[in-house]
């Protein structure tokens, strides 16, 4: 499959990228763990079809030590053993704030009271922003439809 758009060859779209790292780049430097960061990006890629950010996010995962058998168990958390009860809480709030177009109320007070019992104010605005990071990345290579394979760990720093 080829890109139906190259986004970084044009200035408008590469300007654009610049900035959204840039926001990237406040969330990376939080307190919300790295392992649980990978696993909401990997997610929410499953959850939108997104191939480019899948092969990505699960490429730089493996590259900083995550295990094969997590990386391999993310589409189906709930019924794994190997993760955390925090991660778990992540994981959901990622689920319904992804899919919040799936659910009538949006993200569930449950979902939310869950995530606040295992990280601070400081991650939860950390997690909450990679939801919505991670989601827009997605839509941009699914609607320039990306082809995934390619991508070399650490690629993109």
């Amino acid at each position: 499959m080829d890109a139906r758009f190259n986004y970084y060859g044009n200035t408008v779209s590469a300007k654009f990228a610049e900035h959204i790292n840039s926001a990237g780049a406040v969330v990376s430097d939080s307190t919300l763990p790295t392992a649980t960061q990978a696993l909401v990006k990997i997610r929410a890629s499953q959850i939108n079809g997104c191939a480019y950010c899948t092969d990505m996010h699960t490429k730089d995962a493996e590259h900083t030590g995550e295990s094969s058998v997590r990386l391999n168990l993310v589409a189906v958390w709930r019924e794994a053993k190997v993760f955390t009860e925090a991660e778990r809480a992540a994981l959901e709030l990622t689920e319904q704030g992804t899919r919040i177009a799936d659910a009538a109320g949006g993200v569930t007070n449950e979902a939310w009271a869950d995530a606040a019992k295992h990280y601070d104010d400081d991650q939860l605005a950390a997690l909450v922003s990679l939801i919505a990071l991670i989601n827009t990345y997605n839509r941009m290579n699914v609607i320039t439809r990306q082809p995934a394979g390619d991508y070399q760990a650490g690629q993109w720093g």
